[in-house]
C-alpha cells in the first residue's frame, strides 16, 4: 500500500510531482518490462505483439500506442497507465518482485 504525506497528497491533487516521482514508474516499466508486458497485454487486449515489441519498456511509446489502439485522449492514457503501474510500486519506491 502506498502511503502519501500531506505534502504529497496536496501535490497529487494539484498535479505537481517531482521529476523523481514521475520517472519512478518509467524506471519500473523499463526495468521489469519482461514481467510487466504480459499484464499490459491482459489489461489492454487490443495491443498486438508488434506493439509490445515497439514499446519495449518505453513509457512514451506505451502511452502513444494506448492512444492509437484504444482511442484514448492523452490524459486518459496517462491516467490509465498511472493506475496500472501502482501495483508495481512499494512505499519505499522499489519495484515489486
Amino acid at each position: 500500500m502506498l502511503l502519501w504525506t500531506e505534502r504529497e497528497m496536496g501535490a497529487a491533487t494539484r498535479g505537481e510531482f517531482s521529476r523523481k516521482e514521475v520517472n519512478m514508474t518509467a524506471d519500473i516499466l523499463k526495468g521489469q518490462w519482461k514481467e510487466i508486458k504480459g499484464d499490459i497485454k491482459a489489461k489492454w487486449g487490443k495491443l498486438t505483439d508488434d506493439d509490445l515489441t515497439e514499446i519495449e519498456g518505453k513509457e512514451e511509446k506505451l502511452l502513444g500506442v494506448l492512444q492509437k489502439r484504444h482511442g484514448y485522449a492523452k490524459d486518459k492514457a496517462e491516467q490509465e497507465y498511472k493506475e496500472f503501474m501502482k501495483r508495481y510500486e512499494k512505499p519505499s519506491g522499489s519495484a515489486k518482485k
